[in-house]
């Protein structure tokens, strides 16, 4: 059976001061979907994409246990069971791990999409059409991991990149209908790479053979248990104490003792990569244990992880600046610039170029738009109180 599950555990620390530890980006409703619609948060944006791919019962979302009650009063349609509440940040493999351990012990057949709470994706029946072939591609063979890559628009270096190899074509029929002859999307893996230089990025566009990682998979359960045990058996020792408690009175013992003990590692370095070494060194592809394949998405996808990220959400005026909230932004030869601003109150930039300005109740942030990355270094420096 399909399900899907949500990472939702992102603190948010390049959008503050609008984001902050009790209400992290993922939460804040300061996404508009054109005209005079209500803005939205992109945790409610990520639940929309599922409509019509996974059936309500079977979406989860895996945040920090302290984010539970402010996602579920955003987000009623999710039952308390549905909220996956980590303790602590283990990074990302173990936030699948936990959801496959979970998902294994309801579901022997289990098959599950991986999604991010921080992304702007467009349209969305061409995503729902993509990651429905991901789910066809596991339920033809299970060995599958299926990882989703965003055909790039321009040399990005904050991205990683995944490289296509050879085309998938299943020559059978699935339960769900034909996948065959589906080469223009579906590939094996030929490398992941991380963030790579300018120069290797231009590159890797002109070549026409990457795509963005986007950090969304499908996978079968019991074949993510089966790659944890072998590639990282400390996390998967771990998570079968949890597996084992899960439905127990000792559920939320056993989770609070054990997860903050899993090595911190992302699923791309933990999973993926070696998955996909071990598939490429196997004599044959029937022999491999895992078999790392990519679907490319033609869309438009935003991560929207800074402030000149969130300001391609909005539409500027003829000289190229941006304003959101319910404040006031006035621009006097000034180009380029983002303005966020509170109710009643009035943020005017005069000869400004390339400026964002982001004002809250209790704190104002104003900086160049190219010093955007510096912000992590800005934030560790500001008392708790205002984090």
């Amino acid at each position: 059976m399909r399900y899907a599950m949500i990472m939702a555990g992102g603190a948010g620390t390049r959008l503050w001061p609008m984001s902050r530890q009790d209400r992290p980006k993922q939460i804040l409703k300061f996404i508009r979907r054109g005209g005079d619609a209500a803005e939205v948060s992109l945790l409610e944006l990520a639940a929309g994409r599922l409509t019509g791919l996974v059936e309500p019962a079977n979406r989860y979302i895996c945040t920090a246990e302290g984010y539970r009650g402010v996602i579920r009063a955003q987000l009623p349609d999710f039952g308390d069971e549905q909220v996956l509440g980590e303790p602590v940040g283990r990074d990302t493999v173990n936030a699948v791990g936990l959801t496959a351990a979970v998902l294994h012990k309801k579901d022997k057949d289990a098959v599950f999409c991986v999604l991010t709470a921080d992304h702007v994706i467009e349209p969305e029946d061409v995503f729902r059409a993509r990651m429905d072939l991901g789910f066809r591609l596991v339920d033809n063979d299970p060995r599958r991991f299926v990882t989703f890559s965003i055909k790039p628009t321009y040399p990005a270096t904050g991205f990683g990149y995944v490289e296509r190899g050879t085309p998938i074509r299943d020559g059978k029929n699935d339960k769900h209908g034909a996948i065959d002859g589906v080469k223009e999307h579906c590939y094996h893996v030929a490398r992941f790479v991380e963030k790579p230089d300018a120069a290797r990025a231009e590159a890797y566009v002109k070549s026409g053979d990457f795509g963005w990682n986007s950090g969304m998979f499908v996978w079968k359960a019991s074949s993510v248990l089966e790659a944890l045990k072998l590639f990282k058996p400390e996390s998967y020792e771990g998570l079968m104490k949890i597996q084992a408690a899960w439905g127990t009175r000792k559920q939320k013992q056993v989770l609070e003792e054990v997860y903050p003990t899993l090595p911190k590692i992302s699923v791309d370095y933990a999973l993926m990569e070696p998955a996909s070494r071990q598939s490429q060194t196997a004599g044959k592809a029937a022999d491999a244990r895992f078999s790392v394949c990519t679907v490319q998405m033609d869309l438009t996808w935003l991560d929207v992880g800074s402030w000149p990220s969130y300001a391609q959400t909005l539409t500027p005026d003829k000289n190229g600046n941006r304003a959101s909230g319910a404040g006031v932004a006035a621009f006097n030869g000034s180009r380029n610039n983002l303005v966020v601003s509170q109710p009643g109150h009035t943020v005017a930039l005069l000869g400004c170029e390339n400026m964002i300005v982001v004002q809250t109740p209790d704190a104002t942030l104003v900086m160049p738009a190219t010093r955007s990355e510096d912000l992590k270094s800005l934030h560790a420096q500001l008392p708790d109180s205002l984090k």
